[in-house]
């Protein structure tokens, strides 16, 4: 085990947070597009994305196995990775009511993204929250790294 794997650890989970934080602001910035792609001969409104994390080797039978003694601890706690960014199909467009835009249908209606803002904005505050906590703990693991190599003095 590295001196250096809680920085690590910590690193990927900074990383990982900010790109949440990229894509909640991205879907933000797109909460009016109505031409986001072209599919099937027509323009579609912005969809919503998210981000998935995953942890990177952590796998319940290796922390299991480390906390009754039987592994090596070197077998967990990898940090985190993010393994995708989804786009929303499950929530469907807003339709909303407005003949005059250019991209109204037959009815009038505008399909704009399903993308929530007050969701978006709830969603930002924990990606910044938790992107915080991890800067407290790099801190405190570099101050304790720098008190370790004090001791020498």
């Amino acid at each position: 085990m590295s001196i250096f794997q809680g920085m690590n650890t910590t690193a990927s989970a900074l990383t990982a947070q900010r790109l949440r934080m990229d894509v909640i602001s991205s879907n933000i910035a797109n909460v009016d597009t109505t031409r986001a792609k072209y599919v099937d001969g027509e323009w579609q409104a912005y969809r919503r994305k998210t981000v998935t994390l995953q942890p990177q080797e952590g796998k319940f039978s290796n922390f299991l196995n480390v906390a009754m003694g039987t592994a090596n601890k070197d077998s967990v706690g990898h940090g985190v990775k993010v393994t995708k960014i989804n786009e929303d199909t499950e929530t469907p467009f807003k339709l909303v009511f407005d003949p005059t835009h250019i991209d109204a249908n037959e009815e009038g209606y505008v399909e704009m993204p399903n993308v929530d803002p007050l969701k978006e904005m709830v969603d930002l505050i924990s990606a910044t929250r938790s992107y915080e906590a991890n800067v407290t703990v790099f801190n405190a693991n570099k101050a304790m790294l720098s008190k370790a190599l004090e001791i020498g003095k």
